[in-house]
């Protein structure tokens, strides 16, 4: 019996994908939930499973091809067995023996991720074999290109190694953008040039927060399983300050101003397709231990591609740490349609000011950007003066005052 392979139900804000990468070819043995192909969207890359054991029989749609909700991807015979290897022509292979030095010249076709992979690997994938449908080179085949090389290097018939760079040769590579990085550069050029946005700056002593981690980390992360870092304080504050100034915490709809009576935080995460922001559901209601737990969770999803769309959907107000990154000031940029978002940076010893006293200091820059169609710069310095309290002084944050 053969199956359809289709491509996932997109949600309504995802028009389209594209097929990013094959993990099976025609005549692979595949079995029950063993995954297919990622379709790459906008936001997500979504994994195709197989329905069944069998036999992959074709492929409709290849690497780079973009594909609709529900498109046909692919046929899987239901329960058959592999095909044999496809070794055998022998009269047709000695006319064929020429043929890998004439094509030694022709570049390698390669998917969007294995040319993603490539460029950041500083990979020729014209140097590769590639192991996917028709010879295309798959990000696997990028990522083994540095293990695979070694031995190659040993043997007696290796090829030459390249002439290096002559004196002034300038090099350029050209990859195309991930859907995530377009969608990414759309959506910042989008909140630049329809928002009235301001940033205003702020900085933190982080002295009390450290002590506070300093002395309770280890039994923090015995009785909770999760090391307490700063996200949880800056999440809590936030969320606290939220409530105080709500216009903060509000979205504009055309002519309408939405108040949202709940805080979704998003936490502007990096990973290897870009940044993302996936959201604390109900922040205001959750503990410091419930806040790390989630930021480690959605990392550790960022970072192996995981992230759902209804991971990062919605979210009322964003933080992002540049600072871990070494970023001392930056203006970040409105994440539509919130009306406004706080950037950490980095952590430095300053000389500050106490009591008519020279003292060193842990401090740290706060920003703050925000919408001036709706937020009145008051709101905005306050709404800024009101995290630096209470992260300065913790107790606060537990007593809400």
């Amino acid at each position: 019996m053969s199956l359809e392979i289709k491509a996932p139900v997109f949600p309504e804000s995802v028009a389209d994908g594209t097929v990013a990468t094959w993990h099976k070819k025609p005549g692979d043995a595949v079995k029950r939930d063993e995954l297919l192909v990622d379709i790459e969207t906008d936001k997500v890359v979504l994994e195709v499973v197989s329905p069944a054991d069998g036999v992959l029989q074709d492929v409709l749609k290849q690497e780079g091809d973009t594909v609709l909700s529900q498109e046909l991807l692919a046929h899987v015979a239901e329960g058959a067995a592999a095909a044999p290897p496809a070794a055998s022509a022998p009269a047709a292979e000695p006319a064929k023996a020429e043929a890998p030095a004439a094509k030694a010249d022709a570049p390698a076709a390669a998917g969007p991720a294995a040319r993603k992979a490539a460029a950041e690997a500083g990979v020729n994938v014209a140097n590769l074999t590639g192991s996917g449908v028709g010879g295309r080179v798959t990000k696997a085949d990028v990522l083994a290109a540095p293990k695979a090389a070694a031995p190659a290097a040993s043997a007696p018939a290796a090829a030459p190694a390249p002439a290096p760079l002559a004196a002034g040769e300038r090099i350029e590579k050209r990859v195309p953008m991930t859907r995530l990085r377009a969608k990414v550069a759309e959506r910042l050029l989008e909140a630049k040039q329809s928002t009235a946005m301001l940033t205003t700056f702020n900085e933190v002593n982080m002295k009390p927060v450290m002590d506070l981690r300093k002395q309770y980390v280890d039994k923090f992360e015995k009785v909770h399983g999760v090391r307490l870092g700063f996200m949880s304080f800056f999440v809590k504050a936030a969320t606290e300050a939220l409530k105080r100034f709500p216009a903060v915490n509000a979205s504009i709809d055309g002519n309408d101003i939405v108040y949202h009576g709940y805080s979704d935080i998003g936490v502007a995460v990096s990973s290897d397709r870009g940044l993302v922001v996936p959201v604390l559901r109900d922040a205001e209601q959750m503990s410091l231990a419930e806040i790390e737990k989630g930021v480690m969770a959605y990392g550790k999803k960022a970072r192996d591609g995981k992230l759902s769309i209804e991971d990062m959907t919605g979210g009322t107000f964003t933080i992002s740490n540049g600072g871990v990154f070494g970023s001392l000031l930056s203006t970040p940029i409105l994440n539509l349609p919130q009306t406004a978002i706080l950037g950490m940076h980095k952590i430095q010893e300053r000389p500050m000011a106490v009591d008519g006293q020279v003292v060193i200091l842990p401090m740290m820059y706060l920003a703050l950007s925000y919408d001036h169609r709706l937020i009145d710069g008051k709101e905005a310095v306050s709404f800024l003066v009101a995290i630096k309290e209470l992260v300065e002084d913790p107790a606060r944050l537990l007593l809400e005052i």
